[in-house]
């Protein structure tokens, strides 16, 4: 597993490359972009885009894993189509890596006609070698079969905001309202069998901008919940005897208002449920509440792995509060990932239907529940 643990962090630093070199040109990027119809559409959203960058990544995280683990194939799940129209002639071309860099452009120029150095230069960054420079990450020893695993990738989270590329967004209290900097890469794994999370990496690709070169930087973060063993990258965060918790912008009155006085009104909201769920592993936040059913598999597995391995989680909120009502006071069970929600379509199977939770400490998820 600690080699597993390093190439998903490897396929999570050449997918946030990826990210950014889509973003460079915006007369290019506009090319990229794609709305999402039908039971692939998010239905919290009027529109719902995807871009050649979320398929691309996709599909180089899918080739990268599965070649190095062939146990995964098959075992590889990602939140996108790996169809994309021409804008142009408006033919539909199925996305992948191929054998050689030059295939791959050829394949990528099918799309981006007639921009063949583009083209060019995505299919080198699919093809590129990456080199991960991290002591604290090779020095990781851990020992679970690849083969009773399966992954669940967000290739890019908060897509809207990755489109709409805001740079200005003055965070509150360091989180972020909204903007580019909520543009996530999502990489967890899951048990086959319980579909409990047992290893998450989050990619920060817009983390910074480089005060020299103006381009940005990006930094990873990575956690492993399985059996006893607990390992991160970060540190826990301290419990606040207040808590901050952070919501939707979509979020109802009604939740609002009965969370208001738990945390003094320390209410602040957040684009993209990944970056919600990062800001409480960053202790940024104490809690992520959601209490709409529109966040899926993809977008909660690696982000709740990296609570698990922190101590703490995430609980589907109805199902927490129904048992509460019904005098269970024992832990809330946790989401899973290998239960797709029975007669629903597309992307509805992994809804995450009964909202969420995510906390820090359990301390916080219990009052979260009370409250509600």
């Amino acid at each position: 597993m600690a080699g597993l643990l390093q190439a998903l962090v490897g396929a999570s630093e050449k997918a946030a490359h990826i990210a950014r070199l889509c973003r460079r040109e915006e007369p290019l990027f506009q090319l990229l972009v794609a709305e999402k119809t039908g039971a692939d559409r998010n239905r919290r959203f009027l529109q719902d885009f995807k871009t050649l960058a979320d398929v691309l990544i996709q599909e180089v995280i899918k080739h990268d894993l599965g070649k190095e683990f062939p146990e995964l194939q098959g075992h590889i799940h990602g939140e996108e189509s790996n169809e994309f129209r021409n804008g142009q002639a408006g033919e539909t071309v199925t996305v992948r890596v191929c054998t050689t860099p030059g295939d791959t452009a050829a394949l990528l120029l099918s799309v981006l006609e007639p921009e063949r150095a583009a083209a060019e230069l995505l299919a080198a960054a699919v093809h590129r070698d990456v080199t991960l420079e991290d002591a604290e990450l090779a020095g990781v020893a851990l020992s679970v079969p690849p083969q009773d695993l399966a992954i669940w990738i967000d290739p890019i989270d908060s897509t809207n905001e990755y489109i709409a590329g805001r740079e200005d967004v003055a965070p509150v209290d360091g989180i972020a309202p909204a903007g580019l900097c909520s543009a996530l890469v999502l990489i967890g794994a899951y048990d086959r069998r319980t579909g409990c999370p047992v290893l998450g990496v989050i990619n920060e690709p817009f983390f910074r901008r480089d005060p020299l070169t103006h381009r940005w930087q990006g930094r990873y973060h990575w956690g492993v919940a399985y059996g006893e063993t607990r390992l991160s990258s970060l540190s826990p965060p301290p419990p606040c005897p207040a808590p901050c918790l952070v919501l939707s912008r979509a979020e109802g009155a009604a939740v609002r208002e009965a969370l208001g006085p738990l945390c003094s009104h320390r209410l602040r909201f957040a684009a993209g449920a990944g970056y919600k769920m990062l800001c409480v592993i960053l202790g940024l936040a104490d809690a992520y509440v959601l209490s709409q059913g529109s966040t899926f598999a993809w977008d909660a597995c690696a982000p709740h792995a990296i609570l698990r391995a922190l101590g703490g989680g995430a609980v589907a909120l109805a199902g927490a509060l129904r048992a509460r009502r019904e005098g269970d006071t024992g832990d809330p069970p946790e989401l899973v990932y290998n239960c797709p929600v029975e007669g629903a379509v597309g992307a509805e199977r992994w809804a995450n239907r009964g909202g969420l939770v995510a906390y820090a400490h359990p301390q916080h998820l219990e009052a979260v529940l009370a409250a509600l």
